[in-house]
């Protein structure tokens, strides 16, 4: 039965093809990078000329920036490798080029088509392929076990929608996760959730999560007050970050309510899509605001600008750290919200919405140690807001349980590193799960 599901989804996906490319074209007309590189997407990535390759595959940008220090930590521990980083987006690829440079290979991973994954396999042989929190490829999976490619998960998440939806083809779900080596995850409802897909306890390890392992930039908050004196120091700024569409307008209309009480504040509004960027900019204008784009004022602010819109790679870190409080996007709708750890990491207070499912660890540790505020709407969006730009005790409480959750959580990085150790030298070892989380004999 499993063998025949698997081939039903690798014949799905084929018929999916041409949909696959009209998503392409559609996307590139608004951000032309999606038009660029497709022969990558089919396995024909450029050759590794012989070199050992060790495979890390990152999705997107905040897969990317979560896994530099485990990537550099490889670098360390196989010399004698490359490491080849795929990811499936042009921003998590130029987040790649920003972070890594030529010190790692990169390309774009393959539509997880058997004849896809096998024309890349066959291009890099990797000898290890680790895949970051929650890309499970059925084909990629089947074919590196058929190899003898050891794969190795990491930063491991499973959302409540995600395990609803492995739970409907059980047998399917648990072949194609017996493939898997080495599973360290973020918390233990995930591990709980996969030993409930069928995942056999000797791969699983609670590890924490590595978004709080990310290495800060030197200097970052004094580069954020140097900003918000750019922008005007005595002017209230709010930050709505990676904002998904069907956001930006509660966002502006919650501005405008802030407006009344605040009619100096500053809006900072960032697309979570760069191919986004344009169409928001617009919708601001639309409404009469006096908008200003980052890539254009990177330096002093007009004073009568009342929305910077962020439409830069890789500076949201400094964007939170000149602002007051944040409002994470893709939690208004149900997307699952995007990561909130950044804003915590430089003490900005968090504000998001019901639909955090995708970052269900790190919200609720926020939520309980007072760094973040969940609300139930967007009606709740701007008397939220105006509670944190009215109340400076408020703001610094939280800003200080804010960096006390980022320090307090470090650690998940060593804790992979030794479950690596660990799956690679003894990969018949018996770990055991001990009251719902999975540890093993280095706890």
């Amino acid at each position: 039965m499993a063998r025949s599901r698997n081939r039903l989804y690798s014949a799905a996906l084929y018929l999916l093809v041409p949909w696959a490319l009209c998503h392409l074209v559609w996307r590139g007309l608004r951000y032309r990078p999606y038009l660029r590189r497709w022969p990558e997407r089919f396995g024909f990535g450029p050759h590794a000329n012989g070199e050992p390759v060790i495979w890390v595959h990152a999705v997107s940008v905040g897969e990317v920036r979560t896994s530099v220090r485990l990537i550099e930590a490889l670098m360390e521990r196989f010399p004698g490798h490359r490491v080849l980083v795929t990811t499936m987006t042009p921003t998590g690829s130029e987040q790649v080029q920003q972070l890594l440079g030529d010190r790692v290979m990169h390309c774009y991973v393959p539509y997880d088509l058997p004849g896809a994954v096998q024309r890349f396999l066959a291009r890099y042989r990797p000898d290890y392929a680790f895949i970051v929190e929650t890309e499970f490829w059925p084909n990629i999976f089947r074919i590196c076990h058929e190899h003898g490619i050891p794969l190795l998960l990491v930063n491991v998440r499973v959302s409540p929608k995600s395990f609803k939806g492995y739970s409907i083809a059980p047998r399917f779900t648990q072949r194609m996760l017996s493939c898997v080596r080495m599973m360290a995850v973020q918390s233990d409802r995930d591990a709980e959730r996969l030993l409930n897909l069928g995942v056999d306890p000797a791969v699983i390890r609670l590890t924490g999560n590595l978004k709080f392992d990310i290495r800060l930039p030197d200097g970052i908050e004094v580069a954020g007050r140097r900003l918000r004196a750019l922008w005007g120091s005595e002017r209230k700024v709010w930050i709505a970050a990676s904002t998904h569409e069907g956001e930006e307008q509660a966002v502006l209309e919650a501005f405008a309510d802030i407006r009344h009480r605040h009619p100096t504040a500053l809006l900072v509004l960032v697309p979570r899509h760069p191919e986004r960027f344009s169409h928001v900019a617009r919708l601001c204008r639309r409404g009469g605001l006096r908008v200003a784009l980052r890539s254009e004022q990177p330096g002093n602010l007009p004073i009568d600008t009342d929305v910077l819109v962020g439409d830069t790679m890789g500076e949201l870190l400094y964007l939170y750290a000149a602002s007051d409080v944040a409002f994470i996007g893709g939690s208004l709708i149900p997307h699952g919200g995007q990561n909130l750890v950044e804003a915590m990491a430089v003490g900005v207070p968090a504000i998001f919405g019901p639909h955090m499912f995708n970052f269900e660890q790190s919200s609720t540790i926020a939520l309980v140690h007072g760094a973040a505020c969940q609300i139930s709407g967007a009606d709740q969006l701007a008397p939220t807001v105006e509670a944190y730009l009215d109340d400076q005790s408020l703001r610094e409480r939280a800003a200080s349980a804010a960096r006390k959750v980022f320090d307090e959580n470090h650690g998940s990085l060593d804790k992979t590193l030794e479950f690596l150790d660990y799956s690679l030298l003894d990969p018949g070892a018996t770990l055991v799960p001990t009251n719902n989380v999975v540890r093993g004999r280095f706890d």
